[in-house]
């Protein structure tokens, strides 16, 4: 039992392949992380052009009022969309403020 204890102790085979693997989980990991964000971004950007999509749609309509035979008839109606204040706005990421003057330079 000793002896195989001892085996073990000196045994270092799998070392070089775990610390491979670790380097490669790292880098996955790392990309990932960057893949994600970038899809995060895509993703914004197009909810934003189908909220400006529905927000350009003019809800304006109108119809004649009819009039027919006995004295039956009906008025005509009408609604005009007016624009709303976030109408067709963009969704803009805030940078980072650099220290000084305010404008983001840093210096």
């Amino acid at each position: 039992m000793q002896n195989l204890f001892s085996q073990l102790i000196r045994d270092e085979a799998g070392f070089i392949v775990s610390a491979e693997l670790v380097l490669v989980a790292t880098i996955a990991v790392l990309s990932m992380v960057v893949g994600l964000s970038e899809v995060a971004n895509a993703i914004n950007q197009e909810l934003n052009d189908v909220a400006n999509a529905f927000g350009a749609i003019n809800q304006s309509f109108s119809y004649q009022g009819m009039q027919g035979c006995n004295g039956n008839n009906s008025a005509g109606s009408s609604y005009n969309d007016c624009v709303d204040s976030c109408d067709m706005n963009s969704i803009v990421g805030s940078g980072a403020q650099g220290e000084g003057n305010g404008s983001g330079m840093g210096y």
